[in-house]
């Protein structure tokens, strides 16, 4: 019996494909789809793909080269995030996975550590002691007893619950199914998000970026939050309305945001820009989309896409199908992204 084509559209080092290839098993093979290939070469191995493995798509594939692939299983992305990728210019019958979840546990340690930061006020007394100033009376907040709102409850928000459980926190979440498969205190479908609002004493953001979502934080979204709030994003930073973020932490100096996603990031704009001076705010901590970055998560994920390569060719259900809603969104056909 032949053997399943499985193509990487992404670029492999020995120890990666073969980390792959032990997840497939024997009944597929790991074909690489070098950048110096001829074009006729390059379309005889897309049309005989079972599968494919990718990392940026829109990066990776030609236009012409992204309707050759109607035959696939499954497109497989090792990025969680695909609001960047061109879907809408694949085939519509082609299943699609993100890998929604495989970075989750570094992601959940640093939302928890920036709202530790925040609420602990690590940073600015750090600045004052180098200034001489010993405010040892100065009050910080206890998480325990309070609210960790999650906004986006899949792997990553799933993740942080228990963490947040542990310093004492009570958990609120919404998700899409208003239904949680870890304990949460009180959980709600994205109507109730006014309520989750006006509860939180740290909001973590971790939902995809879609249509719906893009934006869904503004002023008035903002207004309704605790005036000590704590917004911490993880997710992608069009969630959330640049500037009237930017007005609200100036107005409200116990209001803090905690940023790791960016709006103008090098790995999607080529450059890290802002359009207000958020991080001039005493009341702002930033960090460079970095919250994925360690040891062992890039391997990790290579082997938990390889995984649901292997479901479907197998002809069970792959995991982490992308919806509808957010396959038909795509903000930008050649875009970037690193998780």
């Amino acid at each position: 019996m032949s053997k399943h084509v499985v193509v990487a559209t992404l670029a492999l080092d020995d120890a990666q494909r073969k980390l792959i290839e032990e997840e497939l098993g024997d009944q597929a093979e790991l074909v690489p789809l070098p950048e110096t290939m001829d074009l006729q070469s390059r379309e005889r191995m897309l049309r005989s793909a079972a599968a494919l493995i990718s990392r940026n798509i829109g990066k990776e594939l030609g236009e012409a080269e992204l309707a050759m692939i109607s035959q696939v299983k499954l497109v497989q992305f090792v990025t969680s995030g695909v609001d960047f990728m061109p879907l809408a210019c694949l085939p519509p019958n082609v299943p699609i996975a993100s890998n929604r979840g495989a970075y989750a546990q570094p992601m959940a340690e640093h939302a928890m550590a920036l709202a530790l930061a925040a609420s602990k006020r690590l940073l600015t007394e750090h600045a004052c002691l180098t200034k001489g100033e010993f405010n040892m009376f100065e009050a910080n907040r206890l998480l325990a007893g309070s609210v960790c709102g999650i906004f986006g409850f899949g792997g990553i928000g799933q993740a942080i619950a228990p963490l947040a459980r542990a310093f004492g926190m009570k958990v609120h979440a919404i998700n899409r199914r208003g239904h949680a498969d870890v304990p949460v205190d009180w959980i709600a479908t994205p109507q109730a998000l006014d309520e989750l609002l006006r509860a939180s004493d740290v909001l973590v953001l971790c939902s995809p970026l879609t249509e719906r979502t893009r934006g869904l934080i503004g002023k008035r979204e903002l207004d309704l939050m605790k005036d000590a709030a704590i917004l911490v994003n993880v997710a992608r930073a069009d969630i959330v309305d640049e500037a009237a973020l930017y007005e609200r932490l100036k107005a409200s100096p116990r209001f803090w945001a905690c940023i790791d996603a960016w709006w103008i990031e090098p790995g999607r704009h080529g450059r890290f820009a802002t359009t207000t001076p958020l991080l001039t705010l005493p009341n702002v901590i930033g960090s460079p989309h970095n919250s994925a970055s360690v040891p062992g998560a890039w391997a990790a994920a290579l082997k938990e896409a390889a995984r649901n390569v292997r479901r479907a060719l197998e002809g069970n259900m792959p995991a982490r199908l992308v919806p509808e809603e957010e396959r038909a969104y795509s903000n930008n056909l050649r875009g970037g992204g690193v998780n």
